[in-house]
C-alpha cells in the first residue's frame, strides 16, 4: 500500500507492507538513520520522532498509521539554513553527547517538551525525558542542555553549519557527518 506523509517538511509517498513500522520506513525506505533501532518495544526512546507534533516511539507505530500525517525526525531539528538548532548546540556545549546512540531520541523528546512548555522546570524536564534511556548516564548534562535552551543561553556555535568540519579547536561535533544523526 502507498502511504503519503510529510517528513521533515517534505511530502513523501512510500510503498509499505501493512506490518512495517514507522521506524522501518524512516530508516530503511527513506534513509533517515538518525532515528535509532534499539529495543523495538517502546522502552528506550531511541526511536522517538514527532508525529503531528506529538512525541512517539517509531518502533510502536505502524507506518500505515502515519499516512497523511507529519513526521519530524532528528534530521528535521536543524534550522532551514542547515545550522544547528539552539537545542542541538546546547547538547554539544553541555557535554550531553557521549556515545550518541540515545541523543537523537533525547533531542526529539526535548524539542517536544520545549514546544509544549518553552520554560519547563527541572521536574518537568526530568518527566518530559523520562521515556529516554541513556546508557552513558549523561542525564545531568542532558537536563542542563534543555535548561540552557529554555533560558535562551544559545551558544556562539549554534550558528555553525552542518557541513562544518571540526578542527582541533572545536569543542565537539557540529555536523551530520560527525554523529548528530548516525
Amino acid at each position: 500500500m502507498l502511504i503519503e506523509l510529510v517528513v521533515n517538511g517534505a511530502p513523501r509517498a512510500v510503498p509499505v507492507e501493512p506490518h512495517h513500522t514507522l521506524l522501518e520506513v524512516l530508516r530503511d525506505d527513506l534513509g533517515l538513520t538518525g532515528t535509532k533501532e534499539c529495543c523495538l518495544v517502546g522502552e528506550c526512546g531511541a526511536c522517538t520522532v514527532l508525529l503531528d507534533g506529538r512525541s512517539v516511539d517509531a518502533c510502536l507505530v505502524l507506518a500505515v498509521e502515519a499516512d497523511g500525517l507529519e513526521v519530524r525526525t532528528v534530521e528535521g531539528l536543524a534550522r532551514p539554513d542547515g545550522t544547528l538548532s539552539a537545542l542541538q548546540a546546547a547538547f554539544l556545549d553541555k557535554g550531553a553527547v557521549q556515545c550518541g546512540f540515545c541523543i537523537p531520541g533525547q533531542l526529539v523528546s526535548a524539542q517536544a517538551l520545549l514546544d509544549e512548555h518553552p520554560h519547563p522546570s527541572r521536574a518537568e524536564i526530568e518527566e518530559g525525558l523520562a521515556g529516554n534511556l541513556c546508557r552513558c548516564a549523561c542525564y545531568e548534562q542532558i537536563f542542563e542542555a534543555v535548561e540552557a535552551t529554555a533560558a535562551g543561553e544559545a551558544s556562539d556555535t549554534d550558528s555553525a553549519p552542518l557541513a562544518h568540519a571540526a578542527g582541533p579547536a572545536d569543542s565537539g561535533a557540529r555536523s551530520v557527518e560527525e554523529g548528530l544523526d548516525q
